[in-house]
């Protein structure tokens, strides 16, 4: 991992994350959120202070070290315990069926072995817990993945890894889990930014 993985693109999405929609879209994600909480991609923790009262623990699962030094204050702020867990998603130690719900933020972007950690995350989840997901991904009209695909090499090269033209509720289907609910739509942006803001907002259960 090079200096811009490690020192720059950390600060470049804890910096790029505060809009005030798409903190109302993390909002979203965050509601029913319940007891132990598995928070894939934790990153400086632009989700705290939006988990419900419900909510009894976060395990953070972060491999930046900078994205966790930087979301500091934030965690101290929190009334909610925030454990930083394991650095990588594909590979989680937590026991099978042990997590009431898993979060992820703009996450499973960036994961590159993406089936390996949604299968993970079903394995964690107890039966009948979700996952709750707000995530960019591939866009429905052909015009707009075509400019995906132009992207997307100099984006994954920016973002670490970030992908924009991944069908993400397919990906989460694909791992055995059901979806309960998802919403797909253009962030309200303009259309320039098309490519970047095609997102999937949702729940997925692990059957029972």
């Amino acid at each position: 991992m090079g200096i811009w993985s490690t020192q720059v693109t950390p600060r470049l999405v804890a910096a790029g994350g505060e809009d005030e929609k798409v903190r109302a879209l993390r909002a979203r994600a965050c509601a029913g959120l319940h007891g132990e909480v598995v928070e894939l991609g934790f990153g400086s923790g632009l989700n705290v202070g939006l988990y419900p009262a419900a909510v009894t623990r976060i395990v953070a699962v972060e491999p930046s070290d900078v994205a966790w030094e930087l979301g500091a204050q934030r965690r101290a702020r929190s009334p909610i315990p925030i454990d930083r867990g394991d650095l990588d998603g594909q590979w989680l130690s937590l026991p099978d069926a042990s997590a009431d719900a898993v979060l992820s933020t703009f996450t499973l972007c960036t994961i590159p072995d993406v089936h390996r950690a949604l299968a993970e995350v079903r394995r964690v989840l107890r039966p009948g817990a979700a996952l709750h997901f707000l995530e960019h991904g591939v866009a429905p009209e052909e015009g707009v993945q075509r400019w995906q695909r132009l992207i997307e090499p100099v984006q994954k090269k920016v973002f670490d890894g970030c992908h924009l033209t991944r069908p993400i509720d397919r990906l989460v289907e694909e791992s055995g889990l059901v979806l309960e609910d998802v919403e797909r739509a253009y962030a309200p942006m303009p259309k320039v930014m098309r490519p970047w803001v095609f997102g999937y907002l949702g729940r997925a259960v692990r059957p029972a």
